[in-house]
């Protein structure tokens, strides 16, 4: 199933993109700038967990009836190396459902390099369009 793209401005922010989502998959992506670095220079870890969480999301949303979105109940998320360059994140239904669905990421860098990697609880809800249409 293939959902349509939503806007959500702090993506937008971030200049997170997410060209791929679709069937419980999302793929993400974003180019670390200097003003998206922590004080090492390296990209800042809320940016990383907001490119998770967003391709989790997508994924988990990806794979709902359309007409519902997928909230984040609960993300656990690992560090395994700094993130520089253009980060990739790909996130995937693990196990999907009416009430919760299951999704497994990771992100890596430029050189395949694994820079994270997470899980997370989605909970489909109707979107806010969708409450507004007959």
């Amino acid at each position: 199933m293939q959902s349509k793209p939503r806007k959500i401005p702090f993506f937008d922010h971030c200049r997170i993109e997410r060209p791929v989502r679709e069937n419980g998959r999302c793929v993400a992506r974003v180019e670390i700038a200097p003003d998206l670095t922590n004080s090492l220079e390296m990209a800042h870890g809320g940016l990383i967990m907001t490119l998770l969480d967003a391709c989790m999301a997508g994924a988990a949303s990806s794979s709902v009836d359309p007409g519902y979105v997928s909230i984040t109940i609960d993300m656990q998320i690992n560090f395994l190396s700094p993130g520089r360059g253009v980060l990739t994140a790909e996130g995937k239904v693990l196990r999907g459902g009416k009430s919760l669905i299951v999704v497994e990421g990771w992100v890596r860098d430029a050189q395949d390099g694994l820079v994270a990697k997470g899980t997370g609880l989605f909970r489909p809800v109707k979107s806010a369009a969708s409450k507004d249409s007959p």
